[in-house]
């Protein structure tokens, strides 16, 4: 029998790709978004697929679902620090109400529920690199805090559903993910990056670019997602980072970016973003352990096959 994965966020970045890999696995996904930040040209290339159905809806409010489902993937969001601003209040709502309606679906469907959060849940990282056990550094009053509060949030809801009402799952903690399918205006570094050298405008720095990142390729954050729900289920009820551990200065992913573009441009520095973590790697460890999963693609070959993406554009 066919199973049924609703999968919110599917026209977004990480949410195309996950559901094009769940349908190229025989999975029929049924995917919700309501093109906040999400590309419709994104649904139409899985609408191509029998087995994708779409339905248009803002998980904050609540929507039917005919089907029986064995899975949902909560994915939406937006997750730029571009959109930090632009759209604080539907950051909130999306990971917290938008949580618990889906949090309710999952039970009434009986159905194992997927909660996307993020690395941000750490803040700036008192702990390096970060641990699951870390409970973080956030400003609760900051620019940052609609999407990393209501990300804990999210996750504080996911675990009391756990706890109280036996929903089964697990939490990701996702960590800095690029690849194709980004949008161009995304505002992260390796869009604004990318974008900028290809334009031969200068790359546009926050700070002094030695605060760190750690960049996971998009096939390897998918290949983690499936392996930690749909291949393996014998962790459940768990929080795991998923990222690359190959962690490197901003500048030197700038540097990078112009190497692999050949071009020999300015960089130019802007003021610091409030609350942008200065730190930021995953501690691997407890997925590796549990599911003998780790990134397989470096930075120069994702840098490579993203900025081949852009050119093709």
């Amino acid at each position: 029998m066919q199973e049924n994965i609703l999968l919110t966020g599917s026209a977004g970045f990480i949410g195309f790709h996950l559901s094009k890999a769940l349908l190229d696995k025989g999975y029929r996904v049924i995917g919700v978004d309501n093109f906040l930040t999400g590309q419709k040209e994104n649904i139409k290339v899985l609408a191509s697929n029998n087995n994708f159905s779409f339905i248009e809806a803002d998980v904050c409010q609540p929507f039917p679902v005919s089907d029986q489902l064995s899975y949902i993937f909560h994915f939406a969001s937006p997750a730029s620090p571009a959109d930090f601003q632009r759209l604080s209040t539907e950051i909130a709502m999306t990971n917290s109400l938008g949580t618990l309606n889906l949090l309710r679906l999952a039970q009434e469907k009986q159905a194992y529920m997927l909660f996307a959060s993020t690395s941000e849940v750490y803040g700036d990282p008192l702990v390096h690199p970060q641990k699951e056990t870390d409970f973080g550094h956030v400003n609760t009053l900051g620019q940052r805090s609609c999407y990393d509060e209501s990300k804990r949030l999210g996750e504080a809801l996911v675990a009391d559903f756990m706890r109280q009402e036996k929903i089964k799952g697990n939490i990701f903690r996702i960590f800095n993910t690029y690849g194709p399918n980004m949008r161009p205006s995304d505002g992260r570094i390796v869009t604004n990056f990318i974008s900028q050298a290809l334009d031969d405008q200068p790359l546009t720095i926050y700070g002094s670019g030695q605060q760190t990142r750690s960049l996971c390729y998009i096939s390897d954050l998918v290949e983690a997602i499936l392996t930690v729900s749909i291949a393996n289920r014998k962790q459940e009820n768990q929080a795991y980072n998923i990222g690359n551990d190959q962690e490197r200065k901003v500048i030197e992913i700038a540097q990078e970016v112009l190497k692999q573009t050949g071009k020999n441009l300015e960089l130019k520095h802007l003021p610091d973003r409030p609350d942008e973590p200065q730190k930021r790697c995953p501690d691997l460890g407890k997925i590796k352990r549990d599911f003998g999963w780790q990134p397989k693609i470096n930075l120069e070959e994702g840098l490579r096959k993203t900025i081949e993406y852009w050119q093709r554009l």
